[in-house]
Parts: structure tokens; C-alpha cells; sequence
């Protein structure tokens, strides 16, 4: 796994956009306009940098895949933060959206715990390398980082397809949200060392 440079930004934003295109989640907070695919990847901007601040971002050893893992207990209110808001305002929800954006994220925020946990916010593969296992070699080397820190990992998946998958890491479904597609909330706890 390696740990990414602000260099790598414009390769994860367009492939985290292009593997989430048809993601319930995104869609959900991003306007369906002609203008979709700049939001996306406004979006992923926005992940990306937030996580490069409060966070880290993983690609795996042989770039096609690549992870954004948030520490929102490090997250702080800052000029830098604050701006990066406005633009993801801007850029990809847009105004006429950002209430029921702000409503999604108050829903979801009373599911997770206010304790210090790694939030994986994005986790995936170049569309054309997809189910090779790149995604669980990544996800593998995650759950270890997470356990080198001390740290559960939270996560929502809208992808109905993807809980065995995360299961078989041993996430556990902790709580669920109706926004007119199912959000699941996951959480891999700490793993018990003999």
C-alpha cells in the first residue's frame, strides 16, 4: 500500500468518480444535470482533500485501486476546510440541493458514534480491474493500518451487493437509514491480538 501525494489527486478523483458513477449514495446527493460528471469529480475532490488534511489516502501497490480513510476525530474548522465546503457546494451539490445534502448528513451523523474510529469514506478499483481481488488485498491492508492505530473502522454502504463482501472482513451491519434507498452502517472493531 502506498500513502498518497497531492500528485496522485487528479488520477484518484477520476477513478473514484468513474468506479461510484452509479453509486445510490452519490446519486442521491448529486444533481442528475448535465453538469453530473464535473460534480462527481467536484465531489471526489472534495474527499480527497479532506482526507488528505484529517485523514490518509491509500492507492494500492499497483495504483489501480485506492482508498480515502477519514479520522473525523482529527477533523477541525479551518479558512482551508471551510473553503473546501463552499466549493463542494458549488462545485457538485449546488444550492438548490444543500437541504436536503444537510438533512442526509445529520441522519447519518446520529448513526455513527462519537468515538475516534478511521471512517473508510471511498474504497475502489479501476472499473476495468475490477473483481480481480484488488479490493480485498486493499481492504486487507486497511483493517491492518486500522488495527496498527488502534481504531475501529466505520463505514455506509448503499450497495446492497457489497455487504457479504465487507462481511467476509468482518463488518458487522450496526444500524440502517431509509433515504429512499437503503444505507447500512458497518463497523469492523478492533481486532483482539492473543
Amino acid at each position: 500500500m502506498i500513502k498518497a501525494k497531492m500528485s496522485d489527486k487528479k488520477w484518484v478523483t477520476g477513478m473514484l468518480a468513474s468506479s461510484f458513477s452509479d453509486n445510490p449514495s452519490v446519486n442521491y446527493i448529486l444533481s442528475g444535470d448535465r453538469r453530473r460528471p464535473e460534480r462527481i469529480l467536484a465531489l471526489m475532490d472534495y474527499s480527497f482533500e479532506l482526507c488528505m488534511r484529517f485523514g490518509e489516502v491509500w492507492l494500492s501497490d499497483d495504483r489501480r485501486g485506492c482508498a480515502l480513510l477519514l479520522f473525523p476525530q482529527h477533523k477541525r474548522t479551518t479558512l482551508s476546510s471551510i473553503w473546501l465546503d463552499l466549493k463542494l457546494v458549488l462545485g457538485a451539490v449546488g444550492l438548490g440541493r444543500i437541504g436536503k445534502v444537510l438533512r442526509r448528513e445529520r441522519l447519518v451523523s446520529g448513526k455513527q458514534p462519537k468515538a475516534a474510529m478511521a471512517y473508510l469514506w471511498f474504497i475502489g478499483v479501476d472499473p476495468l480491474y475490477q473483481h480481480a481481488g484488488l479490493g480485498s488485498v486493499l481492504l486487507n491492508e486497511l483493517l491492518k493500518r486500522a488495527d496498527d492505530l488502534a481504531l475501529p473502522v466505520y463505514l455506509e454502504t448503499s450497495v446492497a451487493a457489497n455487504l457479504p463482501w465487507y462481511e467476509r472482513f468482518g463488518f458487522k451491519v450496526y444500524d440502517e437509514l431509509d433515504l429512499g434507498y437503503r444505507l447500512s452502517f458497518l463497523v469492523k472493531p478492533l481486532t483482539a491480538y492473543a
